[in-house]
């Protein structure tokens, strides 16, 4: 049974802590040395174990609003993420947010409103073929090993923050489409849960992103990489649900061109964002 309004509702707090979350591991992962071992010193840091409590929690509301609702209702919602941490980020380094990344951020937020509104995403099936996979799982993964040779590639910190994140956010996005249908198979005993290829699929894109996404971390500032992450992941989790969960938006003619504009403004807002981080 799905109930968009709730699910609406799970996906807020699953950003809020989402955005918790991202603080706190970007303060851990920031205060590591790029010549000592990023996994090593984060598993002694209390702070990045807070930040893990925080992303079990949001995990966990994710789900709940996936089981409720769309791919496609629920990860775009994931992008207010980023307008939670912003203030979060500036109270622990004191350092204002500027207002041009204030504008930027609430443009997202609009931007997201009416991606919502007018797309007016429907209900998909999430028990694709593993056939149905295989071309637009080739081309989400291709997309995030190029982001990761560029990452590796660039000196430039913001950059690499940007791409280290985007690679990480499309690994979640993988992880979401897969979810509902893993949390699915529970029903039907663990064996089912064990024996699904999507079950191991997820496990291994979400502990992938999480490296990422730390290496993100430590690599630049939060608002350079956090609105990669927070952004790529419901594109990619869009580009599953399109191609793969037969989801569908909604809306034709001339709402078609505005949902599209809205995505738009999402991309370069959350570019804006990193950019002017990075040059600060």
């Amino acid at each position: 049974m799905h109930h968009p309004f709730w699910a609406v509702v799970c996906a807020l707090v699953a950003a809020l802590l989402f955005a918790v979350a991202a603080v706190a591991q970007h303060r851990a992962a920031a205060a590591v040395p790029e010549e000592h071992s990023l996994v090593g010193t984060l598993l002694r840091s209390p702070r990045w174990w807070a930040g893990v409590g925080g992303d079990a929690g949001g995990y966990a509301m994710q789900v709940v609003a996936l089981a409720l609702g769309a791919v496609l209702l629920v990860q775009p919602i994931l992008v207010s993420a980023l307008v939670f941490a912003l203030p979060l980020s500036a109270r622990l380094t004191g350092r204002p947010v500027g207002a041009r990344n204030w504008a930027a951020a609430l443009a997202l937020v609009a931007a997201l409103a009416c991606f919502l509104v007018v797309g007016n995403p429907s209900e998909g099936d999430s028990n694709a073929p593993l056939g149905d996979w295989i071309v637009p799982l080739a081309i989400l993964l291709g997309a995030v090993g190029g982001a990761v040779a560029l990452a590796l590639g660039t000196a430039d910190g913001g950059l690499r923050a940007l791409l280290f994140g985007a690679a990480g956010g499309a690994l979640f996005g993988l992880a979401a489409a897969l979810t509902s249908y893993v949390t699915d198979l529970f029903e039907h005993g663990l064996g089912h849960v064990v024996g699904s290829w999507q079950t191991w699929a997820l496990v291994a894109a979400g502990l992938i992103g999480v490296y990422f996404q730390q290496r993100a971390f430590q690599a630049g500032s939060l608002t350079a990489s956090l609105p990669a992450v927070t952004i790529a992941e419901p594109l990619a989790a869009a580009f599953l649900g399109l191609t793969v969960l037969d989801e569908q938006l909604r809306t034709n003619g001339f709402g078609v061109v505005i949902t599209a504009f809205a995505v738009v403004v999402m991309c370069v807002t959350a570019i804006q964002l990193s950019r002017a981080q990075a040059a600060a």
